[in-house]
């Protein structure tokens, strides 16, 4: 069963939480609420977020600061963040939000539908990132027995693994091909185009180290790609 992926959205007031809610519910995805900068920052010491939606204008920590805090942090600063406001002050307060980190600058009102699918864009990247570490685990494990398998008879069963790795990896493969071209059908944004190119170049390292391993491939000394 496919776990879901979280959702951060941090607002000051109930109301607007409350909104992005019934937009996103949508996507059947954990929608995790936080009420200010410091209750974001305490839900992202203990749980994993695909994507923030962070409001701005909010007393105390607004949401400048909130960013900050998230990108100096080495287990949050790669999760996406799409900043959230009711006023715009032109250019200036736009390349602000982009310099403390965001994907994206939405101002309210904004369009549920465009908001819904930017989200859902970094949710499918996000899903995709977690199956490729799934396969990189069960990858590292091959490589660490594999020579106990063998040396204990087991060639028969190391080689139906690396036929399940093989085929895994190629589902995770068709589905990053097909977001990849989604992306350049619909002028995705830079950031998720850029997401989607990286997912897919550790996506190679992981299948050249598995074509390693196969029978008549060299000594299988193969290396796996960092997931970071």
């Amino acid at each position: 069963m496919v776990q879901k992926a979280k959702i951060l959205l941090v607002d000051d007031r109930p109301e607007n939480l409350l909104a992005l809610e019934a937009i996103l519910s949508a996507l059947d995805q954990t929608l995790v609420r936080a009420s200010s900068g410091e209750e974001a920052l305490k839900a992202l010491l203990t749980d994993d977020f695909a994507v923030i939606l962070l409001d701005v204008q909010m007393p105390g920590m607004d949401g400048f600061e909130t960013a900050a805090h998230i990108k100096r942090r080495e287990r949050t600063r790669d999760i996406p963040i799409i900043f959230l406001t009711a006023i715009n002050h032109g250019p200036h307060h736009t390349f602000r939000g982009y310099a403390a980190g965001a994907v994206d600058y939405i101002s309210k009102p904004f369009d549920p539908w465009v908001l819904r699918a930017k989200v859902s864009v970094f949710v499918e990247l996000y899903m995709k990132n977690c199956q490729l570490r799934e396969q990189a685990a069960l990858l590292r494990l091959q490589l660490e027995g594999g020579g106990k398998a063998a040396a204990g008879g087991g060639a028969k069963e190391s080689a139906g693994l690396l036929a399940e790795l093989s085929a895994r990896l190629a589902a995770v493969e068709e589905q990053a091909e097909a977001l990849s071209k989604q992306l350049d059908d619909e002028s995705a944004d830079a950031a998720a185009v850029a997401t989607a190119a990286h997912l897919e170049r550790k996506l190679t390292g992981l299948r050249r180290a598995l074509d390693a391993l196969e029978p008549g491939a060299g000594n299988g000394a193969a290396s796996v790609p960092s997931q970071n």
